[in-house]
């Protein structure tokens, strides 16, 4: 019988009972607010990108102050919340994040076995107890009290790049999201609807605007590899080596209603920087004969090259109640990760070693914070 895997719970820096801590899928659909994931690396003693992940999740936080503050506060928020213009969100989520970091970390990491890494979900959380008792624009001195801060860890060991059968397997299932321009927990409930669509085969689900634009999937960004326009014969020439200069990636853009992730973010500046061309438009599903490569990035997986890609042969068919009521069409790729993909994947690994937040860091980076 399997040990149970070690979880902990932080709220505002205190440790929930073990016997009450529940899986991260669990945490975010009972709690409302903006959120971020990331994991350790290198034996847990760095934290991946945090920097941008702080950032992204102060974006996130006051984007959906403004845009729909029920994703904040819970679905009881009525009204409207006014936020003094003084208010420096970034140095505010740093501090309060970090200073429940460097509690949590320490007790995590004694949980880890060799191989293992650490996920960690950190959610800021609007208390709509506090922010009632508030009267008018809420300043600085008010603010500590409005907001909860929740650090969820987890134990995960980072899947091999290219052993195997960690390659991702695909299923086109379902619309875009709503408010894909910030990271929010409420996300983790809404998409449970289309859980009944999966294959039994798909390890990550696919949203489209019809069935043909690609647009992400429910927790990655979704990229395609193909050939320039008329580079195939070139190919071929080069002793079927190709050359970095032959190829494209596509993946759709913010506007188009995708998460602006992280390691999406990385893949276009490693593009840009080794001269690899990129366009931010969805891939069409109708033009798949074309694509050599595909891959799905997150936090966790980094990225993870893609094995199949299912969609429905009738868009219509998506409102079936089960996928044994879909016809399913397939788009198999080769079975190891293609030259492109695994040229990024160690791009970003070296990335991964050079913006590493050390976790040490955490009690000197919180406490020279100020709001």
């Amino acid at each position: 019988m399997s040990l149970p895997v070690p979880r902990f719970l932080f709220t505002n820096g205190v440790l929930a009972p073990s016997v009450d801590t529940p899986t991260v899928s669990t945490f975010l659909q009972t709690h409302s607010g903006a959120y971020t994931t990331t994991r350790t690396h290198n034996n847990g003693e760095l934290l991946l990108f945090w920097d941008r992940h702080l950032k992204r999740l102060s974006n996130s936080l006051q984007f959906l102050l403004i845009s729909n503050p029920r994703l904040v506060f819970g679905p009881h928020f009525s009204g409207s919340s006014s936020f003094s213009s003084s208010l420096n969100w970034d140095s505010f989520i740093r501090r309060r994040v970090n200073d429940s970091m460097a509690i949590a970390m320490p007790l995590a990491i004694e949980g880890m076995n060799s191989g293992q890494e650490l996920s960690i979900s950190t959610l800021i959380a609007g208390n709509l107890e506090e922010l009632s008792g508030a009267q008018g624009r809420i300043e600085e001195e008010i603010i500590e009290n409005v907001f909860d801060v929740y650090v969820h860890v987890g134990i995960c060991v980072p899947p091999v790049f290219g052993v195997g059968s960690n390659g991702a397997r695909l299923a086109v299932v379902g619309h875009k999201r709503d408010f894909a321009e910030a990271k929010y927990s409420d996300w983790a409930r809404l998409r449970k609807p289309l859980e009944m669509l999966r294959p039994p085969s798909a390890t990550e689900l696919l949203l489209s605007h019809n069935g043909d634009q690609l647009l992400e999937g429910t927790i990655t960004n979704f990229f395609v590899v193909r050939l320039k326009e008329n580079s195939e014969v070139e190919k071929k020439n080069a002793n079927n080596d190709g050359s970095l200069q032959s190829y494209k990636l596509e993946t759709a853009p913010v506007k188009d209603s995708v998460l602006p992730g992280i390691i999406r973010q990385f893949v276009i500046e490693i593009c840009s920087c080794m001269g690899i061309a990129i366009r931010e438009v969805s891939p069409s599903w109708s033009e798949r004969d074309s694509w050599e490569e595909a891959f799905v990035t997150n936090s966790l997986r980094l990225i993870q090259p893609v094995d199949t890609i299912q969609a429905p042969c009738s868009w219509t068919s998506i409102g079936s109640r089960s996928w044994q009521e879909v016809s399913w069409l397939e788009k198999k790729f080769q079975g190891s990760p293609g030259m492109v993909t695994t040229l990024i994947q160690r791009e970003i690994m070296k990335r991964a070693a050079l913006e590493g937040c050390p976790l040490a860091s955490l009690n000197s980076s919180s406490s020279s914070s100020s709001l």
